[in-house]
């Protein structure tokens, strides 16, 4: 595991605010041989055989690292879909059995947000991931290194307890109510992560993209691209600053079309990663490219639906002088994965001499 040691000293590195000019990447490669038991809906219902893949999983990728030397450091996977906060304040849960389960909405009016009860830990609906990641350690041992379940921001939680047309509304005319119901989900989130980190350890996986971290905290904030610049900085930077602040960082995914809050995402204090989609309304050479360059001296970026033209290794040299990128690349073969390791590994030796 000593190889393991060094890509998570790699992404240390590479996330502090004063890190130079320089790449993270990963190779893709979906091993045919791997065998592995078949990948589980994240129900609660299927928690035994969600466990069996995760370990299975875990078990592939530790000895996929001993050949494939990238940047990615082995986790076990707990990702779940993005109804689970929601779900332990009491909303309904609909599970389609081609993607990820999703919340419905419990309330409607600004009226029943002072009734809503903040979960007790211990008894909500999130405890069953704890018996699943307890297990999972049990397995691997204590220096194992956990995915994070899907974070949302209590803002974004909130906006799936509340019926969303009417949350919206709210935001405009009721914005303390709104701001109660956010603050409700802030304490048992935290309280949650609290635990998850007291039990298994500051150093993980983000929940998307999956990049190591030690310390701080990811999450989504797919609701930025719905309001307005001064909106955002009302009700969501204060508590993705608070977030920041009490977990030592942050890391953030957004997918929304939010050109329009660029700037306040500068203005979250100690952001380490930012990942955007680029909106399928959106040129990616508008969208995206120019979201490397707006960021490029700011903090670390791993962006979808762009990259500069040419190889990997011609991608890492097509960003502006400053920036800290996250590159990918599959293949189809082990001979390809081995040859594109060995390419970026060249590139990144001879851009540290």
């Amino acid at each position: 595991m000593k190889d393991i040691e060094s890509r998570k000293e790699r992404w240390r590195s590479f996330l502090q605010p004063a890190a130079e000019q320089g790449f993270q990447f990963y190779v893709r490669f979906n091993d045919p041989a791997a065998n592995l038991p078949p990948a589980q809906p994240p129900w609660p219902e299927r928690q035994a055989e969600r466990v069996e893949h995760i370990w299975a999983a875990y078990q592939h990728s530790v000895e996929q690292a001993a050949w494939l030397e990238d940047d990615s450091v082995p986790s076990l996977n707990m990702m779940t879909g993005t109804e689970i906060f929601a779900e332990s304040f009491g909303c309904k849960v609909h599970k389609p059995t081609d993607s990820n389960p999703f919340a419905l909405p419990l309330i409607h009016s600004a009226s029943e947000v002072a009734a809503l009860a903040v979960p007790d830990l211990s008894t909500s609906t999130l405890a069953y991931l704890f018996d699943m990641a307890d297990e999972l350690q049990r397995r691997a041992g204590p220096d194992a290194v956990f995915h994070l379940v899907d974070v949302q921001s209590p803002m974004d939680i909130a906006a799936l307890i509340w019926e969303k047309s009417s949350f919206f509304m709210a935001i405009l005319e009721e914005p303390e109510a709104v701001k109660e119901l956010a603050a409700k989900v802030y304490q048992f989130q935290t309280a949650f992560l609290d635990e998850w980190f007291g039990r298994y350890g500051t150093e993980f996986v983000a929940h998307y993209p999956d990049y190591f971290m030690s310390g701080g905290m990811t999450l989504s904030e797919d609701e930025a691209g719905s309001v307005n610049a001064e909106i955002f900085e009302d009700l969501f930077l204060p508590e993705l600053a608070a977030l920041s602040k009490r977990y030592g960082g942050i890391g953030m995914h957004c997918c929304a079309d939010a050109r329009h809050q660029w700037a306040n995402f500068k203005k979250i204090p100690g952001l380490r990663l930012l990942n955007l989609n680029n909106p399928p309304a959106r040129d990616p050479d508008t969208y995206v490219s120019l979201a490397y360059d707006f960021f490029a001296d700011h903090c670390v970026q791993w962006h979808y639906g762009w990259a500069p033209p040419g190889s990997l290794s011609d991608q890492a040299r097509g960003f502006a002088p400053g920036s800290r990128v996250v590159l990918e690349a599959a293949a189809n073969s082990r001979e390809e994965a081995r040859r594109l390791c060995e390419e970026m590994q060249a590139l990144r030796s001879a851009s540290s001499t």
